[in-house]
């Protein structure tokens, strides 16, 4: 595009320069033209009135005019001979005089017919060398005389094609230069133009977080503006894409790791009790093993269910006392508290009320009590307490268990990952309850944050928009 309006550019100049040189050679040469006219008429009236006087001197003294044209005429033709230009002499329409210049080829041989007026012809001849003729007759009694100029335009043709060759090799100069301005010109207007389509390149490579410079407020930066709007959001897409798909595969993995474990072990035992003669007590400790198995892939799916379902409850909120999630969870927890040796202890000065799904609350409480049960020790103490914090509402669940490191609190909410696995698989765990309670408060546009230290406990934090 950038060529195409280059060259259309150029030869549209080109052609507007030489058109205005054309017409201003035109006009140099009119004007060229115009003054030899009016130098050859001056020329020759000057010396047709000198000739005129001649003239009648000799027809005083009585000698022919005719005779002695030729000694009369000889004196003109010397001072014109040096200028290139010529005269002519006729009488009764036959040349009777012609100077050196004036037998030039071309010139007509018989003189023009004026009928005997005063007017003079101007004419040119241009056949070998461009003349300009003018032509007049003498007044009476010399009416059949007539003397013809005939002025040399070799000069004034020759400083005009001058003119004209300096004016075209002017306008090939200036078109050259135009031709580089417009070349940097249209470089400077194409640029962004440039940027975009590496940028464009790059991107379609894979570089999703090339950008483009943006100067100024024309259209070609908006559209660059634009571009890289469009580039910011295709790379968050693109980046979401990638997280999506790695935490989909991870899942997968994960999936896969947690399901092999139990299907293996129920086979094993399965296999054992079906090929090798057990005994009652043996065959009842193999199937309490299968059935446990079991329970924990069917903890397992209902979790993932709930995890599946959430969206679709999203739209389901109401006002939820904290004071009465508080004591459902009590009745759910209180006897596993109860078989651990767990202390739960519930504060809150009065009923807050936070804006939400009853249900799936519920679900992150008895999650979050589950796990500060599991990782305390006997005689240990879980408390939930409600306080207000500038915007917030603010539910921390507290224990005073085996804590965690910072490299496994940033991995805690992570689907499948346990801290202590083998403590987790043995208390039925699969992974999934941290990255259940994430969701359900993502949906609930509140934030659940961690501060755990080795040997310490872990203290849970939910903030919830007032």
């Amino acid at each position: 595009m950038k060529k195409k309006i280059f060259f259309v550019a150029l030869i549209l100049f080109h052609v507007f320069l030489n058109s205005m040189i054309l017409i201003v050679s035109h006009v140099i040469l009119r004007d060229k033209l115009s003054a030899a006219r009016d130098k050859s008429l001056a020329e020759h009236y000057v010396i047709a009135s000198s000739m005129l006087g001649d003239m009648q001197a000799l027809e005083q003294r009585g000698t022919p005019v005719e005779e002695n044209i030729d000694s009369l005429m000889r004196q003109y033709s010397r001072y014109l001979q040096g200028k290139g230009n010529g005269l002519a002499v006729s009488f009764s329409g036959e040349w009777i005089y012609e100077s050196a210049a004036a037998s030039l080829e071309g010139n007509q041989n018989a003189p023009p017919d004026t009928g005997y007026s005063q007017e003079r012809l101007v004419y040119m001849e241009n056949e070998s060398v461009p003349v300009l003729c003018v032509y007049g007759s003498f007044p009476a009694p010399w009416q059949d005389y007539g003397l013809m100029y005939i002025g040399n335009l070799s000069e004034p043709i020759r400083s005009w094609r001058h003119t004209k060759n300096v004016l075209f090799l002017a306008g090939a100069g200036v078109t050259l230069l135009m031709a580089f301005f417009l070349s940097q010109f249209l470089n400077i207007i194409f640029r962004p133009l440039r940027q975009i389509s590496g940028a464009s390149a790059k991107i379609a490579d894979g570089n999703y977080g090339s950008r483009i410079p943006v100067h100024g407020t024309d259209e070609i930066s908006r559209v660059a503006h634009h571009f890289n709007r469009m580039a910011d959001k295709v790379e968050k897409q693109i980046r979401q894409l990638a997280d999506a798909a790695e935490q989909k595969q991870q899942f997968v993995d994960n999936f896969s790791h947690e399901l092999r474990i139990p299907l293996t072990a129920i086979y094993g035992y399965a296999e054992y009790i079906q090929k090798a003669p057990v005994s009652d007590e043996e065959r009842y400790e193999c199937t309490q093993f299968i059935m446990s198995e079991c329970s924990r892939l069917q903890h397992m799916a209902y979790q993932l269910l709930d995890m599946a379902l959430l969206r679709q409850d999203e739209g389901k909120s109401s006002n939820c006392s904290v004071k009465a999630l508080f004591a459902q969870s009590e009745k759910a927890m209180q006897m596993k508290a109860r078989e651990k040796r767990v202390r739960l202890t519930f504060a809150l000065s009065c009923d807050y009320i936070i804006r939400g799904n009853p249900e799936q609350l519920l679900i992150v409480l008895n999650n979050l009590v589950d796990n500060a049960i599991k990782a305390s020790e006997a005689e240990g103490e879980v408390r939930l307490c409600v306080y207000p914090e500038e915007v917030h509402m603010v539910v921390e669940v507290k224990d005073a268990g085996i804590g965690m490191e910072p490299e496994q609190l940033s991995h805690i909410k992570e689907a499948f990952y346990r801290v202590d696995k083998a403590r987790s698989r043995a208390a039925g765990g699969a992974g999934l309850g941290l990255a259940l309670c994430e969701k359900i408060i993502q949906n609930h546009h509140a934030d659940m944050s961690f501060r755990s230290t080795p040997g310490l406990g872990t203290t849970v934090k939910l903030s919830f928009p007032v």
